[in-house]
């Protein structure tokens, strides 16, 4: 019996890379027209992204509906996607078991591979996205490169926008000489002996390309925090997990990433190790995308089974064996965005459910994407967009004059830090100066355990 949305929690089919049919043009054609008519007809997604606007203007500029939509035009609704899932997790339904089988952000990743076997995919964002060696080679010249890369430095941004397309505008992460994992072992800790959890609770703190090369205070924040509540920890980096690449449907390096990095974290597995991602897009390839793409890998479901975000894993401890004394209060507040792929998780909201443990502490929270989209964010064609979707966030958090800005997506959380700054001064406001944080360097400052 057929049924007007759907009350079941929806899920997923793998994602059928393999087979050529994946890549039959006039096949995908067939399905964006059959999934892009049902979203015309329901439009709930009109505010999530800039994809379904697009969409919309071109059906309804069409004297015959989708039927007179051209194909060639669909190219701009699929540059808008972020992937961030937010029309598959919180919006549409449609998506399985209902009978319309509406997949819209993996029918997005299915174009985009199609056009990358076609070799038309854009050599800048595939070279920003090999993050492992990219990495490697800017720690040697951290200095140098940051130097270059600051928002200040007009001439070099110039020239970076004009040569790699990069907005001269946009934030970029910077390089540090030293990595997490090499913090980490220069810096051995034990766990707290007195905490309630002493004992009873291992983890792995899956480091992500982000964390160790760009921001390792956010995995030193994480090992302080872990180590204070008890847990013994180990630092894993056996390589990216391949977000950037899926970004740009290159899914065969996605499953290479995945087998080789899921064959290392089942080792820690073994040793009675819980995985704990510190970055949540991390957290949903190996929770969520890897069982989809590589579905016969057992290691890979092992460690989407025993995988962790960061915030939820200190929640769980919280609940399951308590916390240790101490917390102090931060009365100046933490304006707490929600990222759009922890969201798209279905784990509930960890980061605010974690900051609200700190006592008398004000927690507000933003649950909206902030378009910043990975590549999306800085690339020239997208930026101002990506800049447009996340104004709600920015004036909300503008707004609400917290002293921390947070986001479990680092790169969200400087983009809109930035951008909240640049809101502050148009309004000719002074705007408190703030570092873009991760909650887990919150609750860190809580216990007294940063700097």
């Amino acid at each position: 019996m057929s049924k007007e949305g759907s009350l079941e929690a929806p899920t997923r089919h793998p994602i059928a890379w393999r087979d050529e049919a994946f890549y039959d043009e006039a096949a995908l054609d067939k399905e964006m027209r059959r999934v892009f008519d049902i979203c015309h007809g329901c439009r709930r997604c009109f505010n999530l992204c800039d994809s379904f606007p697009r969409l919309f203007d071109l059906v309804d500029a069409s004297p015959d509906e989708m039927e007179g939509v051209k194909s060639e035009d669909f190219g701009q609704v699929v540059e808008a996607c972020t992937l961030c899932d937010m029309c598959f997790m919180t919006k549409c339904p449609y998506v399985p078991p209902h009978s319309f089988d509406l997949d819209f952000p993996h029918l997005i990743l299915r174009a985009r591979a199609v056009e990358a076997k076609k070799g038309k995919t854009d050599f800048v964002q595939r070279q920003l996205a090999e993050m492992d060696r990219n990495g490697t080679l800017a720690r040697v010249a951290s200095p140098v490169i940051n130097w270059a890369s600051d928002v200040n430095n007009k001439p070099m941004r110039k020239a970076m926008e004009a040569v790699a397309h990069i907005d001269a505008t946009a934030p970029l992460p910077k390089f540090h000489t030293r990595t997490f994992v090499s913090a980490d072992r220069g810096d051995p800790v034990r766990a707290n002996a007195e905490a309630p959890a002493h004992g009873k609770r291992k983890a792995a703190l899956y480091a992500t390309c982000f964390v160790n090369y760009n921001k390792p205070s956010t995995g030193m924040a994480a090992r302080a925090v872990l180590n204070h509540l008890g847990v013994e920890t180990r630092v894993a980096y056996p390589g990216c997990c391949g977000m950037p690449f899926l970004e740009q449907a290159e899914l065969a390096r996605v499953a290479e990433n995945a087998a080789k990095v899921s064959k290392e974290l089942v080792t820690l597995i073994d040793e009675g190790y819980d995985i704990v991602a510190l970055t949540a897009s991390c957290g949903l390839m190996l929770k969520f995308e890897w069982p989809l793409i590589v579905p016969e890998n057992e290691d890979v479901k092992r460690v989407a089974a025993a995988t962790f975000d960061i915030d939820e894993y200190v929640v769980d401890v919280a609940k399951k064996n308590g916390l240790p004394p101490g917390m102090t209060a931060l009365p100046e507040g933490v304006t707490v965005h929600l990222a759009c792929h922890a969201r798209a998780q279905n784990m509930g909201p960890k980061a605010a459910e974690m900051l609200k443990l700190i006592p008398d502490t004000p927690v507000d929270v933003i649950e909206r994407c902030s378009g910043h989209g990975g590549t999306f964010g800085v690339v020239k064609p997208t930026h101002d967009l990506a800049v447009k979707v996340g104004r709600p966030v920015f004036r909300t958090a503008n707004q609400q004059a917290r002293g921390h800005i947070a986001s479990d997506c680092p790169l969200a959380a400087q983009h809109i830090v930035s951008n909240v700054q640049a809101l502050a001064e148009k309004d000719g406001k002074t705007a408190p100066v703030r570092a873009p944080e991760h909650p887990i360097e919150i609750f860190a400052r809580a216990y007294g355990l940063l700097d």
